[in-house]
């Protein structure tokens, strides 16, 4: 018996096609599921040059990235719960087709820019262990990522490379012990926001890489897939309030690694004047807790993270791809295996096209800070609508924070952008 059998004979689901990798991302958790997001290689290099270039002065980026990815990733949870429609399916069911296409349109370029950097991730893990060209180990990469979709073989790895990288993010956190850090100033910059000359690239990039529009796509179809509407009112609420502890823990585990690598950087590299410009450089930050071997764990680290992470994007494009269609994700349907397909495809192919590999994954995380108001705009029309949600229906104060999540990443945006 498969997960998916499991959980209708233990709750009365019925079965909604072959969901492959997803039964093993339901098991474990969604909430787990985007924290491994948390520690992929955009986020790596995003946090090292904030560190490296700015000390602790935009760790309140990732603590307000923290409050609003808690947020959202509830509330695109919440949709998937109550109604037993993706985010995905629901922008194309209740907005006008032309709208909806042009949204969803977005969300895939944006999980493009995703597997970009995470195949670029693995590419130069791979140049780390075994010198080959970045070029090379694109392709690499992004096969075995697709052969993993494909075959479904992820799964059988999923827990394993979970395991190994959360060894990377406890070790960051354990050699917090090991540095001179200055606590009370990064006590105040988590909660003291500020934008220092030059940061611009940086802070959307932090904010892109922790907030991500296609986790909050993914995030729905892992929860929508086993129609936990169909088993009445008591167990619709009763999952919200377990997912709600689920986002809660595992986003405060997010935000302290991510808040680690910052510190770590800002205490190794920004104390000495040293910026980071390339992921081998950032390796060192481990060596006073791995020692020599420091490089080879952090590059293996990055490999599995970068796998990890673009079979996780391959799949959010494949839903969003199956969402246009008004279907639900699923491997062997050829609307969601094309979607996988071209968005693996275009990001392999932009990686042999990037110069400079360590901007290109600060750059691709900006550009996801850049598509994540859409996203939530959309996210918060849907669930805040009761013709969609009927009693699920965002509350007032819910709304509230939503519209005001959005209205401070526009800002943001439109903030770093301008300066």
């Amino acid at each position: 018996m498969d997960v998916r059998e499991e959980l209708a004979a233990r709750y009365g689901a019925k079965r909604t096609g072959g969901h492959g990798g997803l039964e093993i991302l339901r098991h474990i958790g969604p909430g787990l599921l985007v924290t491994v997001g948390f520690i992929d290689p955009g986020n790596w290099a995003s946090n090292m040059a904030a560190g490296s270039q700015f000390g602790y002065g935009l760790l309140w980026v990732v603590t307000l990235s923290t409050l609003m990815l808690i947020l959202l990733q509830h509330n695109a949870a919440h949709i998937g719960i109550a109604t037993g429609d993706c985010l995905a399916e629901a922008t194309r069911k209740h907005l006008p087709r032309w709208l909806g296409t042009a949204i969803l349109a977005t969300a895939y370029a944006a999980t493009v820019a995703t597997a970009l950097a995470e195949v670029l991730g693995g590419a130069i893990a791979l140049q780390m262990l075994f010198g080959l060209p970045v070029r090379v180990g694109s392709l690499l990469v992004g096969a075995a990522s697709v052969a993993m979709l494909a075959t479904n073989s992820y799964k059988r790895i999923e827990r394993w490379i979970i395991a190994f990288v959360s060894l990377i993010g406890i070790a960051f956190l354990v050699e917090l012990a090991l540095v001179s850090v200055d606590w009370p100033q990064a006590a105040a910059s988590w909660v003291t926001p500020s934008f220092p000359a030059g940061s611009t690239a940086i802070v959307m990039s932090v904010l892109g890489a922790v907030v991500m529009p296609h986790n909050l796509f993914l995030h729905s179809e892992v929860i929508q897939s086993v129609h936990y509407e169909q088993q009445g009112e008591e167990v619709v609420r009763e999952r919200l309030r377990y997912e709600l502890f689920d986002t809660l823990f595992s986003m405060g585990i997010g935000w302290a690694i991510n808040s680690a690598m910052v510190i770590l950087a800002a205490t190794t590299f920004f104390s000495h004047g040293v910026v980071v410009d390339d992921l081998a450089t950032a390796a060192a930050t481990l060596s006073p807790i791995l020692g020599p071997a420091a490089s080879t764990i952090f590059a293996i680290a990055l490999l599995l993270a970068g796998l990890s992470s673009s079979v996780t994007a391959g799949m959010a494009a494949g839903t969003i791809s199956a969402g246009m269609f008004g279907e639900e994700y699923d491997i062997h349907d050829r609307h969601s295996s094309a979607g996988v397909a071209l968005c693996m495809a275009v990001a392999t192919l932009a990686c042999l096209l990037v110069r400079d590999t360590f901007q290109g994954l600060v750059l691709s995380q900006a550009l996801l800070s850049l598509q994540l108001p859409i996203t939530i705009f959309t996210q918060i029309r849907l669930t805040s609508s009761r013709r969609v949600m009927g009693a699920f229906a965002n509350s007032r104060l819910t709304n509230a924070l939503l519209v005001a999540t959005g209205v401070v990443v526009t800002g943001i945006n439109v903030a770093s952008l301008v300066g």
